[in-house]
């Protein structure tokens, strides 16, 4: 997960948080995390990026629709970032 942007690293901790994790419902998390418009030209080829790398599976809801998954390896990749980030976090 080290060669991730922010960015994408949110994008996967949210896809993997969602019940039901498509396009638009990823976009509203991380516009309300965010505070701001996230613009399709940045949500889907980072999510795309993902798929690339293995983290997450792209699959289709319906013929406007793309949901998204997790991966096994996305799961471990964001265990290990949990794990690194604790050793420098005391909470």
């Amino acid at each position: 997960m080290y060669d991730l942007t922010g960015f994408q690293r949110d994008l996967l901790t949210v896809t993997a948080g969602l019940e039901d994790p498509h396009g638009l419902a990823i976009k509203d998390e991380l516009e309300n995390y965010y505070e701001k418009e996230i613009h399709h030209g940045r949500l889907y080829p980072n999510l795309d990026t993902l798929v690339e790398k293995g983290l997450v599976e792209k699959g289709e809801k319906d013929r406007r629709t793309n949901n998204y998954k997790v991966t096994q390896r996305g799961r471990r990749e964001i265990e290990a970032r949990r794990e690194w980030e604790s050793q420098y976090l005391d909470l």
